[in-house]
Parts: C-alpha cells; structure tokens; sequence
C-alpha cells in the first residue's frame, strides 16, 4: 500500500530529484528506486587517505510520507568497521536526529556520511569497544578497520581471461610425408602374367609416396622380359628380381605344385609373376 502523501511532499522529491541532474556528484551515486519515490539508494566511496579507502559502500534510504518535515531514515547495506555505525547499518549523526532541518536535502546527507568515514565522532559513539580501540590503540583500530574494508567493501578482482580450449572431435591423422622422406626408396612390384603364351597382363603395384622415380618403371620394363618366364603345363614358376641386385645373382626360383582334385591330377593354367623389390 502506498503511503499517503502531501503535494508538497511530492514536489520537494522530485525537485530532488532535479538538483541532483545538476550536481557533480563525483564517485558519488544516489538514485530513487524504480518502485517508489520514497525507497533511494546511494553508494560512498571511501575517502582517499583514510581507512576505508578503496571500499565501496552501500547505502539505503527510505523516506517519511512527511519529508522533509522528518529526517529520512538511512542506514548502511555494507558492513563497516566505524564507531558510529553498527553492525546493523544504523547510523549515529546529529543531521539524522535531532539536528534535522527541511533545509537538508539527501544529497547533502550522503555527504555528510562521507565526511563521517574520514573524522569519526568518539564522543558520541554507537559502538563503544571501537571507540574506546580508537583512543587507546589507533595502530589496531585502522588495521582492523582496513580488514573490514578489504573483506566486505573492495569489489571483487576479476579473474584473468583463460583462452578457450578447443576440442577436436574423432581421431587425428599422422601426416605420411613427415615419417617419409624424400630420400625413402620406392619399393615397386610389377607381376607379369602370360596367359597361354598368348596374352599378356601387366601389373604394377605402388607403395611409396614419392612419385619422382621414372628410372624405377624403365628399369622394371627392361627387366621384365628378361625375367618372364613360360611354365609347362603342370607348373607355375614365381621368379623374384631384386633391381638392386639386378644381375649380381640368379634369380630365386619357386615352384607351384599341381592342384588335384577328385582324385585326377590337374595342371592350373599358370602365370609367370615376378617381383621386383
């Protein structure tokens, strides 16, 4: 439910409202509330040199349906080591009390409260055990105080920016040509095949990667039919060659047996094959 109000209530926030426009307000925030006209909220920067330097704190205000007749009520969201302010947020100032005038606008409240941080009052004290640290033991209290500041007031650092990583689905392929280098020697194979004596059906199996090797084909084509040779009926013969020998020694011989089936004896059609390794 709102609160009843005055025209003259009324007009004075928004003639706030419209000074604080023109105020150089500094570090200084101090806003209505999107709700209410009567609910404002204000941050104060801790003073340079005192304490509280660094901190950033958080103020609420709420104002009477009566304003400015009655002072406003304030009090601190940020927790803070002051002898003037408890651990509830009240706050010990005359200007709130019974030094209150309609003259005193909220602007001139908050800087009150940033005046308090840097001079506080140990003669009229909300917290007495601060007040008391404050007049005996001036090196403890600011340590303290300093603490509290870096504990709730200081925002947050912000984390150093991590690269993302990037994930690469399934599984990566070695390049070939990086295990194989250009001074690999191909190794060839041509198979040879006369069919009958009348057909002839060459083959030639690649497995390098190096396709600069003309030498290796016009030496494989002028051994070839140096090494075929026709088998009898009955037999097939495999000739190896090995080029790098080519010449150095006869070639190795191998002999098929004879496929039997049924019980007769039948010569498979054979093939001349060589090799070249």
């Amino acid at each position: 439910m709102a609160p009843l109000t005055s025209a003259t209530t009324l007009k004075r926030i928004h003639r706030e409202i419209a000074d604080l426009k023109r105020e150089d307000l500094g570090a200084i925030s101090l806003t209505p509330s999107s709700d209410s006209l009567f609910n404002w909220s204000a941050t104060i920067p801790g003073p340079e040199g005192s304490v509280y330097e660094g901190g950033l704190f958080h103020v609420d205000i709420v104002l009477a349906t009566d304003y400015p007749f009655s002072a406003p009520k304030v009090t601190f969201r940020t927790r803070i080591y002051h002898m003037n302010i408890n651990d509830r947020g009240n706050i010990c100032i005359d200007i709130l009390k019974h030094n209150w005038s309609p003259a005193l606008s909220l602007f001139k409240v908050i800087l009150s409260l940033s005046s308090l941080l840097t001079d506080p009052n140990p003669k009229d004290p909300l917290v007495p055990s601060i007040a008391n640290e404050y007049m005996r033991n001036r090196k403890q209290h600011d340590s303290t105080a300093r603490q509290w500041t870096e504990l709730y007031a200081c925002p947050p650092t912000p984390l150093p920016a991590v690269s993302p990583i990037t994930r690469v689905k399934g599984k990566g392929r070695a390049d070939p040509s990086a295990a194989i280098g250009s001074s690999s020697v191909p190794r060839r194979a041509n198979v040879s095949a006369t069919l009958g004596g009348t057909m002839e059906e060459t083959i030639t199996i690649d497995d390098s990667d190096d396709d600069t090797h003309p030498t290796s084909a016009s030496r494989m084509r002028s051994t070839r039919s140096a090494n075929k040779r026709k088998r009898s009926a009955d037999n097939d013969e495999i000739v190896f060659v090995d080029d790098d020998a080519e010449g150095s020694r006869p070639a190795r011989k191998r002999r098929a047996r004879t496929s039997r089936a049924g019980g007769s004896t039948r010569a498979v059609e054979g093939d001349v094959i060589v090799i070249e390794d």
